[in-house]
């Protein structure tokens, strides 16, 4: 069973983040029962700072910004108009195994931007997807994963970097990473790239890399469906 994608919002109509996390925890509870079946969010945010289970003090905006403290993995982070956002609610048929699903993730997004002639990797010891820095630049991250596995069904995911500008990011540390640096597909193609030009081949390459990882389980009863675009 393939999950249904569900475009939550995207600009002009921003989603704020307590809304969307009331979501998903409304449907991770559906799908952990099976009562649901799976389905992916995807949606840009209103302009907001949230910070992961391993935030420290330090890495807090300097200015004083309120954070929203959320029960994911990972640091602070911000999200926002210009950003890409994904959050996949499955059952894994593997319920350990969460490294080949943020690695499925990774590779679902390197995919995407290989489209625009951006090369994305993997960074050993760091999550995300990078573009690796070629001794005078340094490496600098154009998505960030961060998320929660809770009786095998996933929730949080990942946040693709298109067309924000650069300026949230100076009054934090990003992911706890002060060696590194941030940039966005708009950047790196020397061209706009909104998430809506990428919103559905990001829904292409999530149906297609997460399915198999996936439990196949019919749900108990037929979830209403919501209104986006379904895979």
């Amino acid at each position: 069973m393939n999950p249904t994608i569900t475009v939550l919002g995207l600009d002009p109509d921003f989603v704020p983040y307590q809304e969307a996390w009331d979501l998903q925890k409304k449907t991770h509870e559906a799908v952990a029962n099976h009562s649901q079946s799976p389905e992916i969010f995807l949606l840009e945010h209103q302009a907001v700072y949230t910070a992961g289970k391993r935030t420290e003090d330090h890495d807090r905006p300097t200015d004083g910004t309120p954070v929203i403290d959320v029960d994911r993995g990972g640091l602070l982070t911000w999200h926002g108009p210009g950003q890409l956002v994904g959050y996949p609610i499955i059952e894994l048929a593997d319920k350990a195994a969460i490294r080949p699903y943020v690695e499925t993730l990774e590779q679902a997004l390197m995919n995407v931007i290989a489209d625009y002639g951006i090369k994305g990797e993997r960074v050993k010891g760091r999550s995300g997807v990078w573009i690796v820095g070629d001794g005078i630049t340094p490496d600098r991250k154009i998505a960030a994963i961060g998320i929660r596995v809770d009786h095998g069904v996933t929730m949080h995911g990942f946040a693709l970097n298109c067309s924000h500008t650069l300026d949230p990011y100076n009054i934090i540390v990003p992911c706890g990473i002060s060696d590194a640096g941030v940039t966005t597909m708009s950047l790196e193609a020397g061209r706009t790239i909104t998430p809506s030009d990428v919103v559905e081949r990001v829904s292409e390459e999530l149906v297609k890399l997460l399915t198999p990882l996936m439990k196949s389980v019919a749900p108990a009863t037929e979830a209403p469906q919501m209104e986006g675009i379904s895979a």
